[in-house]
């Protein structure tokens, strides 16, 4: 959503007669990286012993499934694994769409994206470049539902538990894919792109929850180097995903099937993967005991994580600090929107 504007602006401003402008923009964006991260990075502060956020009370930590499992202990249990089920399966239908969204926007509508009753391959070079552009802005947009389902989705689940998230995850988003294929044949577009950006919602909500179901199974104390090892399941979903889309796209394609019509299936298959995980999750349950860490060994010193002083832990930092760090986030995340909003009202006119 910035990243890819950002770099566009950034050619445009760098290309002349002897350059395109891309090495430029790639050592322009690898300065802004870098100090972007490594701001973050030396940002964070760890709270002391005890600390909860104002009013937060005595609230326990976690859920009432809360334990204390140490790492070496729960990659071996059932909901390890789980759970990296309902991760991979997740992320695979979801990263499956990210990477046939502006394709199929553009070969199922082609040019009535354009206000033209034309399939894409009849459209002259010029109006196939103006439905890439609409294809390119409708990315950008997915990729604000994703942030707004991390945020939205992530929070929600503190109010109806991870289990019951992820249940909607897959139920919802199962009957969201097998409804895309009903919308691209009645040709709306507005609908579509809807449908769409709510899955791409839930496949962020799947990213950003995940860590806090795992700490409600397994316990907060370990919780960085579990999800550590949970994410190679992303690893495995950047495979699956896009694997089992290009192949079916393929197959359909070398029977004959128009290239409007070969991601029908697709969409059913991904909707199947959901209810595999929707099975994953249903089957979770607390931990066994015998995997439990002794109290007394988790609130020992040598277990415990680094601490700053109390009196450094927290800190809130000048007013002037504090309004410059909101100010780079938010009117960088600002302009995004933006953009992003501007370039993809097309798609609802």
């Amino acid at each position: 959503m910035i990243g890819a504007p950002l770099a566009d602006r950034l050619m445009n401003s760098f290309a002349d007669a002897h350059s395109v402008g891309v090495w430029q923009t790639f050592l322009c964006l690898a300065a802004i990286y870098f100090m972007a991260m490594m701001i973050g990075a030396f940002g964070y502060r760890l709270p002391p012993p005890g600390w909860r956020p104002p009013g937060t009370g005595d609230r326990a930590e976690t859920s009432s499934l809360a334990t204390y499992v140490p790492v070496q202990r729960a990659v071996r249990t059932p909901q390890f694994w789980l759970l990296w089920g309902v991760l991979c399966l997740n992320v695979s239908a979801g990263i499956g769409v990210i990477g046939m969204a502006s394709p199929m926007l553009q070969e199922i509508f082609g040019g009535r994206l354009l206000g033209v009753e034309a399939p894409l391959a009849d459209l002259s070079t010029a109006d196939r470049a103006r439905v890439a552009t609409i294809g390119a802005a409708f990315a950008g947009l997915l990729s604000l539902c994703n942030i707004v389902g991390r945020l939205g989705w992530a929070s929600a689940s503190d109010r109806i538990g991870r289990k019951a998230t992820y249940t909607v995850f897959f139920l919802a988003g199962a009957a969201l894919y097998a409804s895309v294929p009903a919308a691209g044949e009645a040709g709306n577009v507005a609908l579509f792109a809807v449908l769409l950006c709510l899955i791409l919602t839930m496949y962020g909500g799947g990213f950003a929850t995940i860590p806090a179901y795992l700490a409600d199974v397994f316990g907060p104390h370990h919780i960085s180097a579990i999800h550590g090892r949970l994410l190679t399941a992303w690893s495995a979903a950047g495979v699956l995903g896009p694997v089992a889309v290009n192949y079916l796209r393929a197959w359909q394609l070398d029977r004959g099937v128009s290239p409007s019509e070969a991601y029908t299936i697709t969409m059913y298959v991904l909707a199947g993967l959901l209810l595999l995980g929707l099975l994953c999750n249903a089957l979770v349950r607390p931990v066994d005991h015998r995997h439990f860490l002794p109290v007394e060994v988790v609130a020992s010193p040598s277990t415990s994580p680094p601490t700053m002083e109390p009196a450094e832990a927290v800190g809130r930092g000048s007013a002037a600090v504090l309004l410059l760090a909101w100010s780079a986030v938010g009117l960088t995340l600002a302009w995004g929107v933006w953009v992003t909003l501007a370039k993809a009202a097309v798609l609802f006119q």
